[in-house]
């Protein structure tokens, strides 16, 4: 009988190669984590934004452990790069505050809310109210809120919070939503002709059509069409920010682009590719999607080529996030529920889709604060942008639009209040029009004289003289309006 021969390394199990392999992966990242600096590819992290992330700066000891626990929490629970980055630098600036104007505090213990309210007075007069100030205090908060739910030191008071009254007031955001005029432009087939790679032609379609982010565009997998019982085709990808899977509503062109991308890909990688949009260097497997940032540059360069200029003649500058905002606005402003657009744009809340009802509302407001606005005698009916009413003015506008909407104008007159004319408003003191109805006014005035005309047939007087109104009415307003329209400044247009 013979014995069998020893194992050597060559013939181990799979399984123990594994185990060997896992067990000095566990102990490299392990030593990587007690580095003061981290690089993010020794623990298998590969993010092209940022290799490392440092806590050099950190003075405390103790409050260095506890910013390295919390940055490997994080990591492990799949939170971005960027993010954790960001929360490591939220602890540097209070360890080095700390350092500078409380020497004395040696531990979570020994903080208390004097401390705190020191530290708000020093990030209000270095950063006053910037996205860095709120960033900072809500990193901070979040890392004190962390150790007190995993129980990572029990000294820490219960005062050592921020409450919302200590965060600086957030700036109103300014929209972000590319005009008609660029859009125009943009998605001319022409202009999207010239973009010199057909997997940048299909991004660019893509972050116009479905609203993606760009990370998450060109990260998406070969097979990212997906169809409902009816045959519809929805897009779909991973949204990182929210590490979860969503579907977009896609048309059948924008389908048909991704099939003929993926027969694209057969020509250089036979085998297969895992996704859309592979790097064309030094990707032989055909694993390493295209970078963003390569993406950026070659937008850039397609803007050049085609020459595109915004209202006043001027070169743009229009990076790949400003087609997300578009569509939200878009949609709105078609009249798309709030709900619907959040979950095509795959909002955690409704905070960030009603940011862009806000904007929309505000466009609106502005066009009509710069139209002229007549009322039935053909005056000028002003509204003070600037003036106390100027709000209030705006929602009973808002109010008359949206429930007393007639063919030829906006209805003045509060919606609690029943009209006392009989007649089709243009009898009425409280209405008010503006230049983009005029088609409308003269087809009317070519009616309300017929009319006159034929109850002048039948002597019917009562009739002539109430249309004779209207009709007087009618020629004010087309009048006014029509020299307005022929380039005369309106007075509120002068201010």
């Amino acid at each position: 009988m013979s014995t069998p021969s020893p194992l050597i390394p060559e013939q181990l199990p799979r399984t123990g190669r594994v185990r060997r392999r896992t067990s000095r992966q566990s102990s490299s990242r392990d030593t990587e984590y007690g580095r003061d600096v981290w690089r993010l590819r020794e623990l298998g992290i590969k993010d092209k934004r940022l290799a490392r992330i440092s806590f050099e700066d950190i003075p405390q000891l103790w409050l260095k452990a506890l910013a390295k626990r919390w940055a490997r929490w994080r990591l492990a629970t799949g939170l971005g790069v960027v993010s954790v980055s960001s929360g490591t630098r939220a602890v540097t600036s209070f360890g080095q505050f700390l350092t500078a104007a409380a020497p004395s505090v040696q531990g979570l213990g020994q903080l208390d809310r004097e401390a705190l309210e020191r530290y708000l007075a020093h990030l209000h007069a270095r950063y006053s109210g910037t996205v860095k100030h709120r960033m900072l205090i809500g990193q901070l908060n979040l890392f004190f809120t962390t150790i007190r739910q995993h129980g990572w030191d029990d000294s820490l008071p219960s005062a050592v919070m921020f409450y919302s009254e200590d965060f600086p007031k957030e700036a109103i955001r300014q929209p972000r939503a590319l005009s008609e005029t660029l859009m125009t432009q943009l998605e001319n087939p022409n202009n999207l002709a010239k973009w010199n790679n057909p997997s940048y032609t299909l991004i660019t379609q893509i972050l116009m059509g479905c609203g993606l982010r760009i990370t998450d565009t060109v990260r998406l997998p070969t097979d990212c069409i997906a169809y409902d019982g009816e045959g519809a085709p929805y897009l779909r990808y991973l949204n990182h920010k929210m590490k979860r899977e969503a579907l977009v509503p896609i048309d059948a062109d924008l389908a048909d682009a991704i099939t003929a991308q993926r027969h694209r890909l057969q020509e250089d990688w036979p085998d297969g590719t895992p996704v859309l949009f592979p790097r064309v260097t030094h990707n032989d497997n055909g694993e390493e999607p295209v970078s963003d940032g390569v993406y950026r540059k070659a937008l850039h360069r397609w803007l050049k080529r085609c020459a595109v200029r915004d209202e006043h003649g001027q070169p743009v500058r229009v990076v790949p996030h400003s087609f997300r905002h578009t569509l939200g606005t878009r949609l709105i402003n078609r009249d798309v529920p709030q709900e619907v657009v959040r979950r095509i744009l795959d909002h955690d809340s409704h905070v960030m889709t009603a940011h862009y009802a806000r904007l929309s509302d505000t466009t609106i407001r502005r066009h009509w604060e710069a139209a002229r606005k007549v009322n039935i005698k053909g005056e000028t009916v002003t509204l003070d942008p600037d003036g106390p009413l100027a709000e209030a003015a705006w929602a009973k506008q808002r109010v008359g639009r949206a429930t007393q909407a007639l063919p030829n104008g906006f209805c003045g007159l509060p919606v609690q209040k029943s009209c006392p004319h009989a007649n089709a408003c243009l009898s009425c003191p409280m209405f008010i029009t503006t230049s983009e109805f005029l088609p409308e006014h003269r087809q009317h005035r070519h009616q309300v004289v017929q009319i006159i005309t034929a109850a002048e047939a039948r002597g019917q007087q009562r009739l002539i003289e109430m249309n004779q109104q209207v009709l007087g009415n009618l020629d004010q307003i087309i009048t006014t309006l029509e020299r307005d329209q022929d380039g005369e400044a309106a007075p509120d247009a002068c201010r």
